[in-house]
């Protein structure tokens, strides 16, 4: 069996010793080297040529984002990041999942033995994804082609002659993991301002989700919300499930409301995508649209189903552009998706469903 090279870059001993010891425990990776600051990783990736990085954040000499915007620009390899719980560390690992990284560990605040440890499996999981995946499109690598700009054109105006007449009944329910930060954004950036109500669950913690909101609403047209429970969903606004919440919507007097509430883990997480469509198919049936994007695991496949069968039009990312085709792909194997496309081009079909 193959083995994954893992390179292990952090200033803390303790936490160096912690990772080594966790990917030790995997049959599957093999630990070639750690370094103290990215000087040093630069010098130890020439000599053993790792297939996956981990990476600090806060590092001295130099930081986490800016090794990485390097790396990336000069050997751009699968890197996950290990990040504080902190609302500062959440702005710096958004920023690195911009750049390229393919996913990000949450070290907790206090006891980081115990806390890393508990999370030894999820950990060695999101290595053996990263040493698997797609590199993430960052700015200094290849994007994924934008739609042309006569289809946008078209779809937008197909979408816009009906969103008015028939806006209030229109809604877009968008699901993702692992990659999903940076194809969220990209599927955003090319709504309009007036497009119909998108819900979204994205599997992130809860010390991360409101940055990651506020990050969104700076960058697109439509207005993004860190949803609220009982918020009422309107045209040209975007809601995403907080950390640690699950998300549903509810058909309440000829609207749609955002629910939220604390129960069990589906799929392992909350929120869950499951949970999400699941509740759109119900509340909203053919008048909605469901997307569901890159990431590893299956949640949200059963509920994009669902939503098919409720008569939703459905769309799930193609293999080519996810960054993991683990949820979208196993949408794709039980006949959930109507169409499987680019991620550049998902926001236009979107409208397109939402104007049928």
């Amino acid at each position: 069996m193959k083995k994954t090279k893992v390179l292990v870059v952090d200033d803390s001993a303790v936490v160096r010793e912690l990772l080594c010891e966790i990917f030790r425990s995997a049959p599957d990776l093999e630990v070639v080297g750690t370094a103290a600051d990215p000087y040093i990783a630069r010098d130890e990736i020439k000599r053993l040529n790792p297939d996956v990085l981990t990476l600090d954040v806060e590092m001295p000499r130099m930081d986490g984002v800016t090794f990485l915007r390097n790396l990336m620009r000069l050997h751009p390899m699968p890197v996950v990041m290990i990040s504080s719980l902190t609302e500062k560390g959440a702005e710096v690992t958004l920023k690195a999942l911009e750049l390229g990284a393919v996913d990000f560990v949450a070290k907790p605040k206090f006891d980081i033995e115990s806390g890393l440890l508990e999370y030894s499996e999820e950990i060695i999981t999101k290595v053996r994804v990263a040493g698997q995946a797609k590199l993430q499109q960052g700015p200094h690598l290849e994007r994924v082609p934008a739609p042309p700009t006569r289809q946008m054109e078209r779809a937008h105006a197909v979408a816009a002659a009906q969103l008015y007449q028939r806006g209030a009944e229109r809604l877009i329910a968008i699901g993702a993991s692992t990659g999903g930060t940076e194809a969220i954004r990209q599927v955003l950036s090319m709504m309009p301002a007036d497009a119909p109500p998108i819900v979204m669950a994205q599997h992130i913690p809860d010390a991360f989700s409101l940055p990651f909101a506020k990050r969104l609403d700076s960058a697109v047209a439509m207005k993004v919300h860190h949803a609220v429970d009982g918020q009422v969903l309107a045209s040209g606004h975007a809601y995403l499930a907080p950390g640690n919440q699950h998300l549903r919507v509810e058909r309440s007097g000829g609207r749609y409301i955002c629910r939220l509430d604390g129960g069990a883990p589906v799929n392992r997480h909350r929120p869950s995508v499951d949970v999400l469509f699941d509740s759109v198919a119900e509340a909203a049936g053919a008048s909605a649209t469901g997307v569901l994007l890159t990431g590893m695991g299956a949640d949200g496949a059963q509920g994009l189903l669902n939503m098919r069968r409720a008569g939703s039009g459905t769309v799930a990312q193609d293999e080519a552009t996810s960054v993991v085709w683990g949820m979208p792909g196993q949408a794709v194997k039980i006949g959930a998706a109507d169409v499987v496309m680019p991620l550049g081009l998902i926001a236009a079909q979107s409208l397109l469903f939402s104007a049928r």
